[in-house]
């Protein structure tokens, strides 16, 4: 990674920024670039997931993905259930995306459900449910194969029937890779006993739990792609990480150390955990787009480190 200096604003400039700066890895059989982009927070504003969601400017969310992609954005992370009214995550993707890159890996989720009004349904458990989701993001993206699937995971019961699922639906050709989300350790060697497992979604960044950083270690060491979720928003979740009640000073201490914001620290933090790790910070805001790729950049320091590390394990 490139070196930032301490005390100077990072240079996010058409020229500087590109994924690229954060390094790759290998997600199913393509190589990514290491900072990729979540489309959660792109079809509404204020909090995702709400019935009430405020819907984005059409021509705003089309302009950030677009850009994503012209800044080297390579992964893209999404979901049917990813809707407020009027907008839809996907349709924004296809909309402005396709006829897509050859070297774009958009990945998906299925499990998680919800009515046409916004509200929860019930998780898809069976294998016809978890076909009507698989069947929704092809439409919905305009594709004849989804890149990669995750399963989303409530609770610790076994994944055993809902995994094999979608194995069907790979060998059948409508899927190409498999991973999962929000998982616990046992669930991962469980679908490795059904088919390749190429990446985990789990929450984590400085300040998750323990058990996160157990998910972590079992990934890196079986070479499989760890992509957290919230590694921004922390406490914040789904509204964001201006929703965070205060950030650790360790955090703020870097972040002034480096002139960056405290958003590119967590980012570059999680980076440094792992060579495996993937980022997918997702905003609606072309400035925050730029400052969160620009993230890959930030050399962080073995001192810079050992201090967040304290905030980690507070």
């Amino acid at each position: 990674m490139s070196t930032m200096t301490p005390h100077m604003t990072p240079d996010t400039s058409v020229t500087t920024v590109h994924a690229s700066a954060a390094g790759t890895w290998t997600l199913g059989d393509r190589a990514v670039h290491r900072i990729g982009f979540g489309a959660m927070r792109l079809p509404q504003t204020g909090p995702a997931l709400t019935p009430h969601a405020v819907p984005r400017d059409r021509d705003q969310a089309v302009a950030v993905l677009r850009r994503a992609v012209e800044l080297g954005v390579n992964h893209i992370d999404t979901a049917a259930f990813y809707f407020s009214p009027l907008r839809s995550a996907n349709e924004l993707i296809n909309r402005a995306l396709a006829p897509y890159p050859d070297d774009l890996v958009i990945a998906t989720k299925v499990g998680p459900a919800r009515a046409l009004d916004g509200t929860w349904a019930e998780h898809a458990r069976t294998p016809e449910a978890l076909r009507a989701q698989v069947e929704e993001n092809l439409r919905q993206l305009g594709r004849d194969h989804l890149d990669l699937v995750n399963l989303r995971v409530l609770g610790a019961d076994s994944i055993a029937e809902r995994f094999g699922a979608l194995a069907e639906l790979r060998r059948a050709g409508l899927i190409r890779h498999l991973g999962l989300s929000n998982i616990r350790p046992h669930h991962l060697a469980e679908a490795r006993e059904i088919a390749p497992v190429v990446c985990v979604q789990n929450p984590y960044g400085i300040g998750a739990a323990p058990a996160q950083d157990e998910v972590l270690r079992l990934c890196t060491e079986q070479g499989i792609a760890f992509v957290p979720f919230y590694a921004i928003a922390g406490a914040g979740r789904e509204h964001g990480a201006g929703a965070s009640t205060g950030e650790p000073p360790q955090v703020e201490a870097v972040a002034r150390a480096h002139g960056a914001s405290t958003a590119q620290v967590r980012l570059a933090w999680t980076l440094h955990r792992a060579p495996n790790v993937l980022a997918i910070p997702g905003t609606g805001d072309l400035t925050h787009l730029t400052e969160n790729i620009a993230a890959g950049t930030l050399h962080l320091t073995p001192d810079d480190l050992t201090l967040l590390n304290t905030a980690h394990q507070a």
